[in-house]
């Protein structure tokens, strides 16, 4: 959908769905002429009786339905009183929350959207790393101490070669015998940072090494490999649809606020230098 890439179609759907939430959560008579009237109408009772029902797992009675319309008039009442003595000026928490109001809208947005296939593979294409499974490796091994002799690494490889029995070393008793397929990172989480990359060096099939653990030395049986791969969209469509929007909303935003700041003169100081 190359339309979806246009500026002014962000500005679009942004403009129609800021007008669309305003339109729901502002009381269409609240105009600056009756600020002083507060309506409580019967949307706004059933919403509170809805809310009370979702914590309390009940429906509130006349008394505390009673009460939370009350409560609702009286926050109303103190927000309004509040705005016109400005202490919604300047106070930090205030403006972050607007201005996250602001962000969930354009989120909203790119949430909504339904990208077409071709615009996730081609999103998948340029993030491929992102999406990449780990290499996975199955082994056998054997662990011969800390720091065998030359001639012991070839004896021990030369017999496991020809099919006879090699006895660990008595200290290799809590490392596992074998492991099946494996990521990587759990490999190296049981024989140490680097013992990984030491088994993807020996070949699938015939004992090999010696290769270093933070043991030791081990000879090992790689029995098999799966190499690090790109899944099909089909295997990770909602992951790829959900990093999608996420990017798409954060590209949004930004066109939202170069769009916006146009409106405004901005006015600061040089600040060259000023670190200095």
């Amino acid at each position: 959908m190359r339309i979806l890439k246009e500026p002014l179609f962000h500005f679009f759907l942004i403009g129609v769905a800021i007008f669309i939430w305003f339109h729901i959560v502002a009381p269409e008579t609240e105009t600056v002429e009756s600020l002083a009237i507060i309506t409580i109408d019967e949307d706004d009772v059933a919403r509170l009786a809805d809310q009370f029902e979702a914590r309390w797992k009940r429906r509130p009675n006349d008394a505390e339905l009673e009460a939370l319309v009350n409560a609702s008039i009286r926050e109303e009442v103190l927000v309004r009183e509040a705005r016109k003595l400005g202490l919604d000026r300047g106070d930090s928490v205030i403006r972050s929350r607007l201005s996250q109001k602001m962000d969930f809208l354009t989120e909203a947005i790119a949430t909504s959207v339904v990208p077409e296939e071709e615009e996730l593979e081609a999103f998948l294409n340029q993030n491929p790393a992102r999406y990449a499974t780990p290499d996975r490796v199955a082994f056998t091994q054997i662990f011969l101490g800390e720091d065998p002799s030359e001639a012991q690494i070839e004896a021990s490889l030369a017999a496991l070669k020809a099919g006879q029995e090699v006895t660990d070393s008595d200290a290799s008793t809590f490392l596992p015998a074998s492991m099946p397929l494996t990521v990587t990172r759990v490999i190296d989480s049981v024989f140490g940072p680097g013992f990984s990359e030491g088994l993807l060096e020996v070949e699938t099939g015939p004992w090999g090494g010696p290769v270093q653990s933070g043991y030791g030395v081990h000879l090992v049986q790689v029995r098999a490999f799966e190499p690090s791969r790109t899944p099909a969209l089909s295997e990770i469509h909602s992951d790829v649809l959900r990093d999608w929007r996420r990017a798409a909303s954060e590209d949004l935003a930004h066109a939202q606020y170069d769009s916006l700041v146009q409106n405004y003169e901005i006015v600061s100081p040089d600040l060259s230098g000023s670190a200095e």
